[in-house]
């Protein structure tokens, strides 16, 4: 079984996320436990406080060592094994697809959500193995971008989905976004599903899915091809796609 206990000041997040889809199919069948660890129930005074005023002066507050650092220790003794523990910060490490499969391998992953201005760097720098952000944009607590990364990783888990080929096709799993999907009706407001998918040639099918990949990457991330080289057979269905897209006037 695999744990992901998040320390975070409002643990009825991780209750409500830990009951829905996947991720509850996934604790149901005993394959992860999510937890939450609140740092106020380690605070010094009974007041229960987790935050100070900076030093150097500032606006907002400060989440302050000792509650996080005890709260740290709790979690690692409900768990015996080797823990790997994570911040949520805007100046942490962009997370990916690629990192998830990665922290799927690990046993007991600790996060914790920072709220008000940040997190006493002490903490950061001697208890935290690493930060993390899932995007160039502030919220107002690490909670929400804790559980993105808690729900893709489970999504890595074997066993936490029905067919294991839908996280493998998944956009991003090899670094193209994910081709277009349809279901019926057949035709929607006089749009026809494409009529390869009908074919029932799955060669066909696989080769015009792989071109889609390729044409919406280029389309919309043009980024993740920056640095990446296609293989002939790829380079040849790009190539392809960017062909259909021309107007008729470009097309030689």
């Amino acid at each position: 079984m695999h744990c992901y206990t998040v320390v975070t000041l409002f643990p009825e997040l991780v209750e409500s996320f830990r009951n829905v889809g996947i991720v509850r199919r996934a604790c149901a069948a005993g394959l992860v436990a999510i937890e939450a660890v609140n740092p106020r129930a380690f605070a010094a005074d009974r007041r229960g406080s987790v935050d100070d005023a900076p030093f150097g002066g500032g606006p907002g507050m400060v989440m302050m060592v000792t509650p996080l650092r005890r709260a740290i220790a709790a979690a690692r003794a409900r768990d015996p094994r080797p823990a790997r523990v994570l911040a949520l910060s805007p100046q942490g490490r962009r997370f990916a697809q690629a990192d998830a499969l990665e922290l799927a391998a690990e046993a007991h992953l600790i996060l914790v959500a920072g709220r008000y201005e940040g997190i006493d760097e002490r903490l950061l720098a001697h208890d935290v193995d690493a930060e993390w952000s899932v995007g160039d944009f502030v919220v107002s607590g690490g909670e929400l971008p804790a559980l993105l990364m808690i729900d893709a990783v489970v999504r890595m888990l074997p066993g936490a989905l029905g067919d294991r080929a839908s996280a493998l096709a998944d956009s991003f799993s090899d670094g193209l976004l994910d081709y277009p999907h349809y279901t019926r009706p057949e035709v929607l407001d006089g749009v026809a599903v494409p009529g390869v998918l009908l074919s029932g040639d799955h060669a066909a099918i696989a080769r015009w899915r792989r071109k889609q990949q390729l044409g919406r990457t280029w389309q919309r991330r043009p980024d993740l091809l920056a640095g990446r080289t296609l293989d002939a057979a790829d380079a040849a269905l790009l190539a392809e796609f960017q062909r259909e897209q021309a107007p008729a006037g470009d097309v030689e």
